[in-house]
């Protein structure tokens, strides 16, 4: 199979994750591509292996320096995420394509490096009082936690002519429709 890529990045709270899962759910050619981090565990549903690749920063050192990753930064001191080489390979040998979900810039880096068989793909709210909405809707961030996300938020935009696609999610179905139809489009797959 000529496996392809399909990245997906945006700002927090813009919906990204629940496209992708959305996608996942319905494309059995379509495989998740899991990064590693040297984060803790958020709660007890967090599964090494299936959320992430849980490393200590020494381990994520050591795969940078044996040029492991195809994508790796740190985030803030010490909080590396990164996207494994062997864990795109191991989706293509076993028939998928590869489905992303990562920030604004291994977005980018991820593009930068496959070219063409990638296709970059960046969601965005209508506005940034709608992505504050969102925020403050889901309740698990405090106020000086939304205020950064916003600031972050407005240096990611400045990122989005960098991608092939600008997916606005506005209405969670129109989005979910037209995420499938650039896959399908992109990969010449029919919804399986």
């Amino acid at each position: 199979m000529d496996g392809k890529l399909i990245i997906f990045s945006a700002p927090s709270g813009s919906g990204k994750t629940t496209i992708v899962k959305h996608l996942l759910a319905n494309n059995s050619n379509l495989g998740f591509s899991i990064s590693a981090c040297t984060r803790d565990k958020r709660g007890r549903n967090e599964e090494n292996g299936k959320d992430y690749y849980f490393m200590t920063p020494d381990e994520f050192k050591t795969k940078i320096d044996n040029n492991e990753f195809v994508e790796w930064e740190e985030v803030y001191p010490g909080a590396y995420y990164g996207t494994l080489k062997s864990e795109i390979e191991n989706l293509w040998a076993s028939g998928k394509h590869v489905i992303f979900d990562v920030d604004v810039r291994g977005g980018v880096k991820l593009k930068e490096f496959f070219k063409e068989k990638a296709l970059a793909i960046f969601v965005k709210v209508p506005s940034i009082e709608e992505l504050e909405k969102r925020l403050r809707e889901r309740g698990t961030d405090s106020e000086d936690s939304i205020s950064k996300r916003v600031f972050k938020m407005k240096f990611e935009m400045t990122f989005q002519n960098q991608f092939d696609e600008i997916l606005i999610n506005d209405d969670l179905e129109e989005a979910f429709a037209k995420a499938q139809k650039l896959f399908e489009e992109f990969t010449g797959s029919i919804n399986n």
